[in-house]
């Protein structure tokens, strides 16, 4: 094995706190964020291209990171969307024969500075105290007084919108196009496994960008609507909400994964908040409050809605609820064929324990496409 050189680099928290580590590889480096974590023990590739990510300086709780290298499939979007990658052990070296490049390879390809030997455990404990925060990792570890000051002019996580940053352009088709379902999709962040999931199931998606208007997407005449995952503050996304309350008019099936469902919640007025440290892993608890069953599940997520207004509301119905904290996880419109939950189905870490939403959705479909047939 090669000997790799490493500069000495650090992390600034916005409160000041420092920790120390090692540039992966021998090249300078600056990067800011608002720091958080992940514990899941797998996954990392998916982690870094998940447009959800987007802005974050990602500290990867399992010990070893970049082992079983990287696959030019196991991405959720075409380029890496975290800010930075903080990591304990940083392998350079991969053994797993279907890798197609190292994870080094991978993250200068897409010019993504990354520090290791940090002590995360201590980091991760921190920031579960402390809260997630405005972060820089950097190897300029003697000029501490000037990156303090770059750092606050870093805008904070509570009211930014970053859907604009991860959107396609241009709207465009995904799946086949004989097949018997049509869904136009929000993307406000959307992964590509959500897309899988819906063409495996019969559906012909057209993907429309975060601004596209009600009339752009329903010209299409879809059969459904979706609204995607995506990262930021949900309340800045006026336009979306907008959309989503125009899509609950026609009383046809919606369905909204992560900060849809947070779009969907604020289009009933329902209110967010940006929580402590969010949900991010692949071990999150849930129960289904329909059926009584538990599911382990994918989540990502900063913000949350209001449970208190949930459940005043009068039109919306808890489904999920997150174990470890209560929050809400899911929720359905009592009168509408409107369902949506805060977290990823697609993600499959159960590994199927949640595959039954993208079924109900369709179920939805039927149902509404039956009644329009005999009317």
């Amino acid at each position: 094995m090669k000997y790799q050189a490493k500069k000495k680099a650090l992390i600034l928290l916005a409160d000041g706190t420092i920790f120390y580590g090692k540039s992966v590889g021998d090249k300078d480096g600056t990067a800011f964020g608002e720091v958080c974590f992940n514990t899941g023990m797998t996954g990392y590739q998916e982690i870094f291209t998940d447009p959800s990510y987007f802005g974050q300086l990602m500290v990867t709780t399992n010990a070893h990171i970049g082992n079983y290298g990287t696959n030019v499939d196991e991405v959720e979007s075409e380029t890496i969307k975290i800010a930075g990658l903080i990591c304990r052990n940083f392998s350079y070296e991969y053994s797993r024969p279907l890798a197609d490049a190292s994870l080094k390879e991978f993250l200068d390809k897409n010019d993504l500075f990354a520090i290791s030997d940090v002590d995360t455990r201590a980091l991760v404990s921190y920031i579960r105290d402390n809260g997630a925060m405005n972060a820089v990792i950097s190897t300029e570890v003697n000029n501490i007084p000037e990156l303090k000051k770059q750092l606050e002019k870093v805008p904070s996580m509570e009211g930014l919108e970053l859907a604009s940053k991860v959107s396609t352009k241009e709207p465009y088709f995904y799946g086949d196009a004989s097949a018997p379902v049509k869904i136009a999709a929000l993307d406000i962040g959307i992964k590509k496994n959500i897309l899988r999931n819906l063409e495996k199931r019969g559906a012909y998606i057209k993907v429309f960008p975060y601004n596209a208007t009600f009339a752009e997407m329903s010209d299409w005449n879809p059969d459904a609507y979706f609204i995607s995952n995506g990262p930021g503050d949900p309340e800045p996304l006026s336009e979306a909400i907008q959309v989503a309350k125009e899509i609950i008019k026609t009383d046809k099936p919606l369905f909204g994964i992560c900060l849809g469902h947070q779009v969907i919640a604020l289009a009933n007025g329902v209110s967010t908040y940006k929580m402590h440290n969010g949900h991010r892993g692949i071990n999150h608890p849930i129960l289904n409050l329909l059926t009584g069953k538990g599911e382990i599940t994918s989540q990502n997520h900063g913000f949350a809605i209001n449970r208190e207004e949930t459940e005043a509301n009068q039109d919306l119905e808890i489904t999920h609820v997150h174990l470890n904290d209560q929050t809400v996880a899911g929720i359905r419109m009592k009168n509408k064929d409107v369902l949506s939950v805060q977290y990823h189905p697609e993600a499959s870490p159960g590994p199927h324990d949640a595959d039954y939403l993208f079924d109900d959705f369709f179920k939805l479909i039927e149902k509404t496409s039956m009644q329009s047939t005999e009317v």
